[in-house]
């Protein structure tokens, strides 16, 4: 498959007629943020440091679920626990 207008477009690159800076920050903003991150994994270009880190502040029991709907928790309204 030719790639015609990739070829002019490096062509153009290459002599100057476009600014590469430009063109990378062009490219970037139309692609989806999917696409520039697949094209970054695939090309190695992120940290694999955040790859596999779970977030487990809000860890899926009541209090969180609650938290995330907006309605807070016990804590939040002053409540921590038994009083003895």
């Amino acid at each position: 498959m030719a790639r015609k207008t990739t070829n002019l477009i490096l062509d153009m690159v290459a002599e100057g007629t476009l600014e590469k800076e430009q063109l990378i920050r062009d490219l970037l903003m139309w692609m989806s943020e999917t696409d520039v991150e697949e094209f970054a994994e695939r090309n190695g270009l992120l940290d694999d440091e955040d790859e596999g880190e779970f977030d487990d502040s809000m860890d899926g029991d009541h209090d969180s679920a609650m938290a995330s709907v907006g309605w807070g928790t016990e804590e939040d309204y002053g409540h921590y626990g038994p009083e003895d």
